[in-house]
């Protein structure tokens, strides 16, 4: 069994940036609302710098956080969180002995050596009729960042310096305006992307800097198929299964384990 080691892209990149854009976790989440963690124990797999977890931590109980890369990191963004534990782990081969109402994954098992392993883990750590929920990059909608972008970033973003890549990546961000405001502005809903740059629009630079940025940094990254999706909230182990393709290019996912 491949393990999945500590990658650094993960630890610079938080420990610099933060994930602003409330209203694109509670997206993420939906049809989950904010107001549903109230009273409960919740786990968010792979917490990155812990943003995600403030949002949860003022209606939940308790919320844990897991990070393999990050956890210190998290740790001193969420240090006034009473209710919040950072874990240090490997989402894929972790083991608890708590289960929660809620566990959560927003952007991660994509990044995962083995996506398919990572969800079969952190399933087992939902409670029975607890919920499960998950937000990944589709496969379908994404012909031209599964191709054209990947083979870039592993023949070049990938090799150099972190300084030069966001130096390089606000330059991206600027010039992606130009079509965003113009020819993405007429309503041509055929061109790629067209739903995808509506969030772009209700984002300030930083934020959208940091998408592109995440892009470039990301060491691996998959595109899941709706099928996959399918069997992961299979009938046997979900019911109440919600399955939505996301703005045309990721898929957002949720069921009530049995």
């Amino acid at each position: 069994m491949e393990k999945q080691n500590q990658q650094s892209e993960w630890h610079y990149q938080w420990s610099r940036y933060r994930q602003s854009g409330k209203f694109l976790f509670e997206d993420w989440i939906y049809p989950t609302r904010l107001e549903d963690f109230k009273n409960k124990t919740v786990l968010d797999c792979g917490c990155g710098s812990g943003d995600h977890l403030k949002l949860v931590a003022m209606y939940a109980e308790r919320c844990v956080g897991i990070d393999l890369n990050s956890a210190e990191i998290a740790r001193e963004n969420l240090k006034g969180y009473r209710n919040v534990e950072i874990i240090e782990g490997d989402i894929a081969t972790l083991k608890l002995d708590e289960k929660f109402d809620i566990v959560y994954s927003i952007g991660v098992l994509h990044h995962t050596i083995n996506p398919s392993r990572a969800f079969n883990n952190i399933k087992k750590f939902v409670k029975k009729n607890g919920k499960l929920i998950i937000w990944v990059y589709s496969y379908e909608g994404n012909f031209l960042t599964r191709t054209f972008l990947e083979y870039l970033k592993r023949i070049f973003f990938l090799r150099i310096s972190k300084k030069n890549l966001e130096r390089i990546s606000k330059v991206i961000t600027a010039l992606m305006y130009i079509p965003i405001y113009s020819i993405y502005l007429l309503p041509l809903k055929f061109l790629p992307y067209y739903f995808y740059f509506q969030n772009w629009r209700r984002l300030n630079f930083q934020r959208n800097f940091l998408n592109v940025f995440d892009k470039l940094n990301a060491p691996t990254t998959h595109f899941i198929k709706r099928e996959v999706i399918e069997s992961w909230f299979n009938g046997n182990e979900f019911i109440d299964v919600y399955i939505d393709h996301y703005k045309g290019v990721s898929w957002r996912a949720s069921g009530i384990k049995i």
